[in-house]
């Protein structure tokens, strides 16, 4: 479920009225439902009992130490890519021994540092990084724990972007490769060979890529089991999770409704796996990101002007696309709603941000009640890849965030200030 309702005509997150974060903090500003992250974590965790299986969160999804340190407190295990990934999970009371370290251009202070740290994993992209961890290694006098990236050729049928799973990304080393490339990390000297991992994309909506991923890839699992010995299979994440008509009575079903039909739930997700993985006898990692946090989040605006041309009404407001990028990136579909409901008839509108470029927009001909200046509207499902893909394009301040767990409100990162636009610059010399 989600935490975000109208009572009395006011839109609420958890306990706390919305109205009440813009008041104190202004905005733009994004806000965060503890109780939404708690939920999504432990019904995805429940639905994957039958499995030995660690959820290891995606921190590029929302990196924010309150977010990280909340999933810590519940268990969980991260999947970075960075070493600033890293060292945020561990700012935040992670442990390094439980993260995955993922990603294609690894350099060598980051394969050096999570070393050092005891990284649980490196999840290996290319022949030249597993060349290279090997020599990093050897320079420190340890042995990386690895599991090689497959690319199983499995169309995942979401937006080309997020696609990561066909032999055509840069993605992995192809399923019909994996078996000679394993046998080359077993002769390195510094490389421990422990699992074997898989990531198709990101934003599915069905379960079918799914099956057929685990189903491709179980037979060599087993092989590896049996070759090198290998703990465990990463099967990565890729969970979609409903933008449309994310705004409803907030029960617990809302994410299987949508105009274009029902979608995935953690139990067709696990249903859609467990059959393949479960007999491996190997434990199962999982790297959801935007499943655990996307719909717990809402960026907050105010309207600063209404525009009419003989052609379009544009709203324009404080927030703009260095603050949310989805829309403009690949025209990501956000629901829009208003703060306050106040009756007034909907109209076709773009909302529009204050920025200099023209795919500066969060909607486009939508349908959303007339809002007038000083009105306040709330961009839903915003809690993935919201503040941590944004920018201080054109010198704006990047955004305060709020965390809500029931009635409390913890602020998560404070405003920057117009000084903090330009620590660590310094004017060329006269």
């Amino acid at each position: 479920m989600h935490s975000f309702s109208y009572v009395d005509g006011s839109l609420r997150c958890e306990d706390v009225d919305l109205s009440q974060i813009a008041n104190n903090f202004g905005t733009p500003t994004y806000v965060y439902s503890a109780g939404t992250i708690r939920t999504n974590f432990d019904r995805l965790d429940s639905a994957l009992q039958p499995l030995d299986h660690l959820i290891c969160y995606a921190v590029k999804a929302n990196s924010n130490l309150a977010v990280l340190s909340l999933l810590a407190r519940m268990g969980s295990g991260f999947d970075i890519v960075s070493g600033g990934e890293l060292f945020r999970v561990i700012k935040a009371g992670g442990k390094a021994d439980r993260c995955t370290f993922a990603g294609v251009g690894k350099t060598r202070d980051e394969i050096a540092y999570a070393l050092r740290e005891g990284v649980y994993s490196f999840n290996v992209e290319s022949e030249g990084e597993l060349a290279r961890i090997n020599d990093v290694a050897g320079s420190l006098g340890l042995k990386a724990p690895i599991a090689i990236r497959v690319n199983p050729d499995v169309d995942a049928k979401t937006h080309k972007f997020i696609s990561t799973g066909k032999s055509k990304n840069k993605f992995g080393i192809g399923i019909d490769r994996a078996l000679e490339v394993y046998e080359a990390a077993a002769a390195l000297p510094h490389i421990r060979i422990r699992g074997v991992q898989t990531h198709i994309g990101s934003q599915i909506l069905d379960s079918g890529p799914f099956a057929e991923a685990a189903e491709k890839l179980a037979e060599l699992a087993s092989i590896l089991k049996s070759r090198h010995d290998i703990e465990f299979f990463d099967f990565g994440g890729g969970i979609g999770i409903v933008y449309d008509e994310a705004l409803n009575s907030g029960s617990k079903d809302w994410w299987e409704k949508s105009g274009t039909g029902r979608r995935i739930t953690p139990e067709d997700y696990a249903a859609a796996i467990i059959p393949a993985l479960k007999p491996l006898g190997l434990r199962i990692l999982f790297e959801p990101g935007r499943f655990l946090v996307g719909n717990a989040g809402a960026l907050l605006s105010t309207v600063q002007y209404v525009k009419h041309t003989p052609s379009k009404t544009f709203t324009i407001v404080d927030a703009a696309m260095n603050d949310l990028i989805r829309p403009a990136l690949y025209e990501g579909w956000h629901e829009i709603v208003p703060l306050e409901v106040h009756g007034a008839t909907p109209i076709k509108m773009d909302i529009v941000g204050p920025v200099c470029e023209s795919g500066d927009f969060f909607a486009q001909d939508r349908d959303i009640p007339e809002l007038l200046p000083d009105d306040r509207i709330a961009i839903l499902s915003a809690g993935a890849y919201g503040f941590v893909m944004s920018s201080n394009y054109n010198s704006r301040p990047m955004l305060a965030e709020i965390l809500v767990d029931g009635s409390n409100i913890h602020l998560a990162r404070s405003r920057q200030t117009l000084d903090d636009l330009i620590q660590g610059e310094t004017p060329f010399p006269a």
